[in-house]
């Protein structure tokens, strides 16, 4: 689905959401309906779990939060398909597939995925963000290794202590 072709799930369109369909950074699937999330996954060739994602009610922001860890509970157990929806879903947000394994060596994601984790939150502060707001007070710190001492060489203590 095109930004084009992407129409808006409310009735009465907030500013933050036109504000966010402005600005191409923003994945328009952010603002999907729960029928074009159920269309767009029959885009991708698995058109059985239509019915999984309307009876679950899985609109644009709760897409945000799917990944291979959730999609089970939404009815969708098959793990080679898990792993192709999730690597689709990345592709959709321009993110890196969420893993189970992710390193916490690894440095954090960026801010768009930030953003669209914080928007995908319902309520007010969900849904009077805006990208633009959010870069205001989002404060990307320079990420650096976590410290360790794995490779340190140690002194090592030759001398045996009896009681």
């Amino acid at each position: 689905m095109s930004r084009e072709t992407t129409t808006v799930s409310h009735s009465v369109t907030s500013e933050s959401t036109l504000t966010d369909l402005k600005d191409d950074r923003i994945p328009t699937c952010l603002m999907w309906t729960v029928q074009q999330v159920a269309d767009w996954m029959e885009e991708i060739g698995f058109p059985d779990y239509k019915p999984c994602i309307i009876t679950n009610l899985v609109d644009g922001k709760k897409l945000i939060r799917i990944n291979g860890s959730t999609l089970p509970h939404l009815g969708i157990t098959d793990f080679e398909h898990i792993k192709k929806i999730n690597k689709a879903l990345a592709v959709l947000l321009s993110q890196e597939p969420t893993t189970w394994d992710r390193r916490i060596a690894l440095p954090p994601r960026d801010a768009l995925g930030m953003y669209l984790l914080e928007k995908s939150v319902t309520g007010d502060h969900g849904d009077n963000l805006t990208f633009e707001k959010f870069l205001r007070t989002f404060d990307e710190i320079k990420w650096q290794p976590p410290l360790s001492n794995q490779c340190a060489l140690l002194p090592r203590d030759t001398t045996v202590r009896l009681p």
